[in-house]
This record gives C-alpha cells, structure tokens and sequence, in this order.
C-alpha cells in the first residue's frame, strides 16, 4: 500500500508540473498546451516507474532502455510539432520545452522529486522570462531584431 501511495504520488506531482509548464504554452497560444505537457509528464514518470519497479524481478533487464525509448518517442512527437514555413521555423521551443518536460517526468519516476521541480522552474524560467525579455530585445530592433538582416554584426 505504501508504495501505491508513493507511485501515486509521483504521477500527481508529474501532472502538476507538467500542466503548470503548459499552461505558459497555452497563454502565449502555441500548439501543445497545458494537458498535452500534462500527458508527457505523466507518461514519462509512468514508462519510467514501470521500467524500475516492473521489471526489478528480472536480473538480466536494463531499465534505462525504457528511458531512452522516452527520449526517442518524445523527439518523434516533437518533430511534428515543428513547422518550416517561408524561411522561419516553428514550433521549436515547444518542441523543446516537450522533450525536457519528458526529462522531468523521468526525474519524478526516478524520486528525484528536488531535481524535478527546480527543472520545472528553469523550464519556466526559459520560457516565460527569457522569452519575454528576447521579445523586448526584438521590439526595440537590437542585434535580435528586424535589422539582423541588414547588417553584418558579427564583424
């Protein structure tokens, strides 16, 4: 029962912080919102809680192939997710922002929880105010800005 209530909770905290990170996603109007985050969060904790404690009895099993079949499987989502339309790419921080919240689901199955939240918060940190001030730089037509293309700035 005791450890019901442990892979129980992980799969919560999984939702929580996967949820929360999507809904950045969601407010800023991108394609993957806050359940489908919820969702890999979630799976990745389950394959890997399932990796750890369902295949314990057998001595010649290596869970972390179960791991890296979740990096393949997120890096295949994700690549739907990108869009190259008219020389611009699409659809890459999201994509991005996927495969880490897989990573982090990965670190709540494992019991990292410590590990887990702070990725959360620089998942955030990445998205929201990164984003934002990347957003300000932009705006106001500095070395990120429309004028890129004009200039050579790099000599």
């Amino acid at each position: 029962m005791n450890s019901l209530l442990i892979i129980l909770g992980k799969l919560l905290l999984a939702i929580i912080l996967g949820y929360c990170i999507g809904l950045e996603r969601e407010s800023t109007g991108k394609p993957a919102g806050s359940r489908t985050y919820a969702l890999v969060s979630l799976g990745a904790t389950l394959f890997t809680i399932i990796a750890l404690e369902g295949f314990n009895q057998f001595a010649n099993i290596d869970p972390s192939r179960i791991v890296g079949q979740i990096i393949v499987g997120i890096g295949f989502i994700g690549a739907g997710l990108i869009i190259f339309e008219k020389h611009e790419i699409e659809g890459l921080t999201t994509a991005a922002a996927l495969w880490t919240s897989a990573a982090m689901g990965v670190a709540i199955g494992l019991g990292w929880f410590a590990v887990a939240i702070i990725t959360a918060f620089l998942i955030f940190f990445v998205l929201f105010v990164l984003g934002k001030l990347e957003y300000e730089l932009k705006s106001k037509n500095t070395l990120w800005g429309a004028s890129h293309k004009k200039k050579k700035w790099w000599f």
